[in-house]
């Protein structure tokens, strides 16, 4: 993982984060139905059946407080307000029943995107900038957190709430969510899972200052800069 003093380590041992980032795309009900009768056409051509994921990769990591780069076209980008779920022991095939087990904890994440209209094979230029993957700066241990899939999120810019949701309402919650991506790979300790954005994910622009907050989990700062600042 990369040397910043700004990214969380796991606190409680013996794992840290191994800078592996999953995410979860379509988990929210409202987000599926929004597509409306799209989903059913190309090129998705029918509701997903599994967990649709996506990976952040170690350059979009970037720390609480840490200033991302926005380009300037298309000069704002999306903020998908996200519960982490950081596993603590191997995954490989396990079962709903045994999956809450298998997590060391949870953090805030932003998933922040370059915006798009479509969810079907992400691309990596959208999702995989430079700072696009900010991570709280605790993590918060699962027995301190009863219900995972209760949480209530909210998202703010310049101090403004703009979106409040919740980790509710998932086609797969948590415990699902983990059961049904380990049945086709393995999680590691220290890897994270993320549960899934909600549907209205908020744009921001460079100038603005982005802060997530989970009940019971933490908050999360991103000032958002120009990427030519960033550059200079």
């Amino acid at each position: 993982m990369p040397t910043n003093t700004l990214l969380p380590t796991l606190e409680t041992p013996p794992y840290r984060l191994t800078g592996t980032v999953y995410g979860a795309l379509m988990n929210h009900r409202p987000a599926l139905y929004a597509l409306g009768e799209a989903v059913d056409q190309v090129p998705y051509k029918a509701a997903p059946k599994a967990p649709v994921l996506f990976v952040k990769p170690r350059n979009t990591l970037a720390g609480d407080g840490q200033a991302v780069a926005v380009p300037d076209e298309p000069g704002q980008v999306e903020v998908s307000a996200q519960l982490g779920i950081v596993i603590g022991r191997q995954c490989t095939r396990v079962s709903p029943e045994v999956a809450l087990a298998h997590v060391a904890g949870y953090l805030v994440v932003n998933d922040i995107s370059l915006p798009h209209s479509q969810f079907y094979r992400p691309s990596v230029r959208l999702k995989a900038r430079d700072g696009f993957c900010p991570l709280g700066a605790r993590v918060v241990p699962a027995d301190q957190v009863a219900q995972p899939d209760a949480l209530e999120v909210r998202v703010l810019i310049d101090g403004q709430l703009v979106q409040v949701s919740n980790t509710g309402d998932r086609f797969r919650g948590v415990a699902q969510l983990i059961a049904d991506v380990s049945a086709f790979m393995t999680l590691m300790p220290g890897d994270i899972l993320t549960l899934g954005g909600s549907q209205g994910a908020p744009l921001a622009r460079a100038g603005q200052t982005v802060s997530i907050e989970i009940d019971g989990i933490g908050h999360l700062s991103t000032p958002l800069i120009r990427e030519q600042a960033a550059a200079a």
